[in-house]
């Protein structure tokens, strides 16, 4: 049983992103790039009867291109966990580098409607190290539910990457060109690789562009305007100089931003409960004009989002409602 450590308020971000920079050169001067990581910390960070800010949530909703309504939207809620994400990366018994981490997916399961007059209690947990074929992954597991109440509201796992770092009696191939999936930074991750598409790789077929549905024209200060709904200013988004100290040649888009638009453009079709799935397969850089392909299948929609000509898409995923209440 993990033990429970309780927060008196969500942490600020940007004493955090100090700290994860502050972490990561104490962990690169105490062992050797590419050293075995250790067991993740078995706690749980929670802090509870969290407002809703709703101040902050009419700018999320306008930043999607959504309608004022009460109903929290999916991608708002993971603005509200994520601190804490890098409040538990920080901990000097987290075993990587926090800026080596990149998050490259995300899965949220709406059990239930979150509305703005709720108070949240919030919980998040690190597990699920394991091997990848470019370095080692683990989970970060957040759970939101009303304040005092048992049953979940929203779950969001997402993925992070530690590139080149193997675990303990483990070894794997050399990643494949333009398949280290380094999309997003959790905190100015250096870039992995450019724009220009990579060769593909003898057993991946060639991707194919779907028909667009849609087009977004995603503006320079994409990242900052982000940045000020979700509290989430890591320089690699805000900035061309900021980009530029972490080898990226312009700011990137943030991974959850173009989720959320794509949770967005399926719009009331989603229904009140899901699973959101998100895989961000390459940094985004800004500004960019980029096509949008939404399709309804059979369990829900597909989408995908991906510059015209670049030869990879940006993201994938999936909606899949829970019931049939729509």
């Amino acid at each position: 049983m993990s033990e429970d450590v309780v927060l008196a308020t969500v942490p600020a971000l940007g004493r955090l992103y100090a700290r994860s920079l502050a972490a990561t050169v104490r962990r690169s001067a105490s062992r050797g790039a590419g050293a075995a990581p250790g067991a993740l910390p078995d706690v749980c960070y929670a802090v509870h009867d969290v407002p809703v800010d709703t101040s902050r949530l009419a700018a999320y909703q306008a930043l999607m291109g959504l309608r004022a309504a009460d109903r929290l939207p999916a991608g708002f809620v993971h603005t509200v966990a994520f601190p804490l994400h890098v409040a538990l990366m920080v901990r000097d018994d987290f075993p990587l580098a926090p800026a080596g981490l990149v998050h490259v997916a995300n899965r949220v399961t709406q059990h239930r409607p979150l509305f703005r007059g709720d108070r949240l209690d919030v919980r998040v947990r690190a597990v699920g190290l394991r091997p990848h074929r470019s370095g080692t992954q683990l989970d970060l597991v957040a759970e939101v539910r009303r304040a005092g109440a048992s049953d979940l509201a929203w779950e969001g796992v997402s993925t992070y990457l530690a590139r080149g770092v193997r675990l303990a009696g483990t070894s794997g191939p050399e990643p494949v060109a333009g398949d280290a999936r380094a999309a997003h930074p959790v905190v100015g991750e250096r870039a992995p690789h450019d724009e220009r598409p990579a060769a593909p790789a003898d057993d991946r077929p060639t991707w194919r562009p779907p028909v667009p549905t849609a087009s977004w024209r995603l503006g320079a200060d994409t990242g900052r305007r982000y940045a000020e709904v979700s509290g989430d200013r890591n320089p690699v988004h805000l900035s061309r100089l900021t980009a530029r100290l972490f080898g990226f040649r312009r700011p990137i888009a943030h991974g959850m931003y173009t989720a959320g638009r794509a949770l967005a453009d399926v719009g009331p079709a989603a229904g009140h409960t899901f699973v959101w799935t998100a895989e961000f397969t390459k940094p985004l850089l800004l500004p960019a004009t980029v096509a949008v392909n939404v399709t309804a299948q059979d369990d829900g929609y597909a989408y995908t989002v991906w510059r015209p000509g670049a030869g990879h898409p940006y993201l994938t995923g999936e909606v899949r409602p829970l019931t049939a209440d729509r």
